[in-house]
């Protein structure tokens, strides 16, 4: 896919903006000091990612995949769920909601497809950092792939050190203890393996 244009920029800065003003008004409201944290992170985050895309211009549909995982961040920790909706822990929030009661959690789809998406940013930057040695870009081999996937993980692992900083400052957060940390990471770990296959399909179906 080609570079995103900086004319076709527009709408995704907006989108990025208008989410992220809501949710640093829903946190203030709130007193959710959790969700402070995490929005300084997060506009952390998205100064990181446009640096990236400076450097090595980041597809239109992969900054809309991020954006749309910075939306369902953020709506994770400060949307209130509807009463009698089944949740885990003491927050009723997105992020605790069972959507299959005792089997699957909207915290771990957004692990999943979050760190999906890191995978893909690994692969969009390892293809253009390496070259065949006619020129022509590099294949997503078994090799590469792994290698994107373990980039996935890695930065997994970095958003629970990030989780951790946030329960050793902050009292009553709504993270989770060790069984939820396990399955974030097993998330985490789904999430890199569907994004390395479909980038495999993707390369098959091309050729």
């Amino acid at each position: 896919m080609p570079p995103a244009p900086p004319a076709k920029l527009l709408p995704v800065i907006l989108f990025n903006a208008a989410y992220m003003m809501v949710a640093i008004i829903g946190a203030i409201v709130q007193g959710n000091r959790e969700f402070i944290f995490y929005i300084v992170v997060m506009l952390v985050l998205i100064g990181v990612m446009s640096a990236v895309h400076r450097r090595v211009r980041l597809t239109t549909p992969l900054l809309w995949a991020f954006s749309v995982w910075g939306l369902a961040h953020m709506a994770g920790g400060l949307c209130p769920l509807p009463s009698g909706w089944p949740y885990n822990g003491d927050q009723a929030v997105l992020y605790s909601w069972w959507i299959i009661p005792q089997w699957l959690k909207y915290d771990q789809i957004v692990h999943a497809y979050g760190f999906g998406v890191t995978t893909w940013l690994c692969w969009h930057l390892l293809s253009k950092a390496l070259r065949q040695p006619d020129g022509s870009a590099v294949r997503p081999t078994f090799g590469m792939l792994m290698l994107c996937a373990a980039g996935g993980m890695g930065f997994g692992a970095l958003n629970e050190v990030i989780e951790f900083i946030a329960v050793l400052t902050i009292p009553n957060t709504n993270v989770g203890g060790y069984e939820n940390t396990g399955w974030d990471l097993v998330s985490n770990l789904i999430g890199t393996v569907i994004a390395a296959v479909i980038i495999r399909c993707r390369c098959q179906v091309s050729r």
